[in-house]
């Protein structure tokens, strides 16, 4: 099965060489969970400043700078790894830098059918 795991921190918690040193210690995670097959996708975010939320209601589109909720964490990355449990997700979702500062949260994915590249 596949899950999401999403990384929630301060934004400003890390100065630059932890930040540094937490993008290198996910890199070798990733590398880890490669090789036992595991691994599809990693990434930072870019700062909220940076986000752009859309809304459509009633038929208009509706364009605001910034995440959608203001909290004092906000979301930072993301992992998508394959797992053959919840347990095994959570045990991953442990690995992760960011889970010693923030939060990770764990959410399986919904498998949809012809997409493409299937």
């Amino acid at each position: 099965m596949k899950y999401m795991l999403l990384i929630y921190g301060e934004e400003n918690a890390l100065d630059e060489t932890e930040r540094e040193q937490c993008y290198r210690e996910s890199a070798q995670l990733a590398h880890q969970l490669d090789s036992a097959g595991q691994f599809l996708a990693t990434a930072p975010l870019q700062l909220t400043a940076t986000a752009t939320s859309v809304r459509v209601r009633e038929g208009k589109r509706y364009v605001t700078d910034g995440p959608f909720a203001e909290t004092r964490e906000q979301l930072g990355g993301y992992f998508l790894i394959n797992a053959t449990d919840l347990d095994q997700a959570i045990a991953i979702a442990a690995r992760i830098p960011g889970a010693s500062r923030g939060t990770v949260e764990i959410r399986p994915l919904v498998e949809l059918t012809g997409l493409p590249g299937e």
